[in-house]
C-alpha cells in the first residue's frame, strides 16, 4: 500500500494522471488502476472526478496528508540507514580516569557526537593501571591516561603536555605578588586532591623535594568542588592546566599563577587502544576525531 500512496501523492502534486504518468513512468491506464487499487483497500473515493479533472475528496486530503507523512518517516529511516552502512559508528566503550573525566573528556565527546550524532559512548572510570588492564582485556576499546606507557600490544599516543598551576581567588593576596616561587607555599592555606589520587601523589612528592610543608585544609578528589570552593574560603590549590580553560576562571572570578617549579609536575595525557587490528569502526571514528582535536592543536 505504501508504494500505492506515493503514486496517489504523486498525482495530487501534478494535479493530473497525465503528468503524474509521465513523471512516474507509467501508463496512464497502469497508473488509474493502482489509484482505483487503493481506493478499493481503504474503501473510500480519494477523487471527485469531473471529466479529466480530479478533485480530492475530505478523505482524500486526509490520506495526502498521511502519505506526505509516511514519505518523511521513510526519508529520515533510509537516511540513518545508509549512515550505518557507510560505517557511521554505533558504539565505543572509552575508559578513562578521574582526571581525563574531568578535563580532557568533556570537549572530546562534544567533537565526537558532533560529528557523529547517532554514535553511542560507553564510559568507564578507574585509575591508570585499570584503564591499561581494560584495554589490554578488550573490556574498553580505547583509553585516555595521564601519562605515557610501553605496555606489549598497546599502542599509546601522546596528545598533549600539562602540569599544575597554583589557582586563587582574584582577590587573593598571591594574586598581587609580581613573583612567586614554592617558598610562597609553606603554611599556605590550601586544598589537596585526596590521598591515594595520582595528583597527591604528585604534589606530595614535590613538596617533599622543595621542603613546603603546606596548611592543609581540605582534601577533595573533584576538580569543579574545588574550583566552587576557591572563592569561597580563600584558599590556593594545584590543578592542572588543561582543566583551566578562560571560560572557568574568567566565570569563576579565579586566576591561574606559574611557579617555574611547577614545570617539573608535567605529564603526558595519551591514547590508548590495542594495536591488534580489531578496532571497530566506531572506535576507529574515535580515534580519528581524538587525533584530529589534540594533535592538530599541537601543531599550530
Amino acid at each position: 500500500m505504501f508504494d500505492d500512496l506515493d503514486v496517489f501523492a504523486a498525482v495530487v502534486e501534478h494535479s493530473s494522471l497525465n503528468r503524474a504518468s509521465r513523471q512516474l513512468n507509467l501508463s496512464q491506464p497502469a497508473l488509474s488502476r493502482k489509484i482505483s487499487k487503493l481506493e478499493e483497500r481503504l474503501g473510500v473515493a480519494l477523487f471527485n472526478r469531473y471529466g479529466k479533472r480530479l478533485e480530492l475528496t475530505e478523505v482524500g486530503r486526509l490520506t495526502y496528508s498521511y502519505a506526505l507523512e509516511q514519505r518523511q518517516q521513510r526519508s529520515k529511516f533510509l537516511e540513518a540507514l545508509s549512515k550505518y552502512k557507510e560505517g557511521e559508528p554505533k558504539l565505543v566503550t572509552l575508559g578513562a580516569s578521574l582526571t581525563s573525566l574531568q578535563t580532557t573528556l568533556p570537549p572530546l565527546v562534544n567533537a565526537y557526537m558532533e560529528k557523529y550524532p547517532t554514535a553511542e559512548l560507553k564510559l568507564i572510570t578507574g585509575r591508570t593501571h585499570e584503564i591499561v588492564s581494560s584495554v589490554s582485556e578488550g573490556k574498553s576499546d580505547i583509553g585516555l591516561i595521564a601519562s605515557s606507557i610501553q605496555e606489549p600490544g598497546l599502542r599509546c599516543i601522546s596528545l598533549f603536555e600539562d602540569q599544575l598551576r597554583l589557582v586563587v581567588s582574584e582577590h587573593h593576596p598571591l594574586n598581587q605578588s609580581t613573583k612567586l616561587t614554592m617558598d610562597d607555599l609553606s603554611r599556605l592555606p590550601m586544598i589537596l586532591f585526596s590521598k591515594g589520587t595520582w595528583y597527591r601523589r604528585l604534589t606530595d612528592d614535590l613538596f617533599q623535594r622543595c621542603g613546603i610543608d603546606p596548611d592543609v585544609r581540605m582534601e577533595i578528589d573533584s576538580f569543579e568542588a574545588i574550583v566552587r570552593l576557591l572563592p569561597t574560603v580563600n584558599v590556593a590549590a594545584l590543578l592542572p592546566k588543561s582543566y583551566l580553560r578562560p571560560q572557568l576562571l574568567n566565570g569563576g572570578g579565579l586566576v591561574s599563577l606559574h611557579i617555574k617549579e611547577l614545570e617539573q609536575t608535567q605529564r603526558t595525557t595519551c591514547l590508548i587502544y590495542r594495536d591488534d587490528g580489531s578496532l571497530s569502526t566506531a572506535a576507529r571514528s574515535l580515534v580519528q576525531v581524538t587525533e584530529e582535536m589534540f594533535l592538530t592543536e599541537r601543531e599550530k
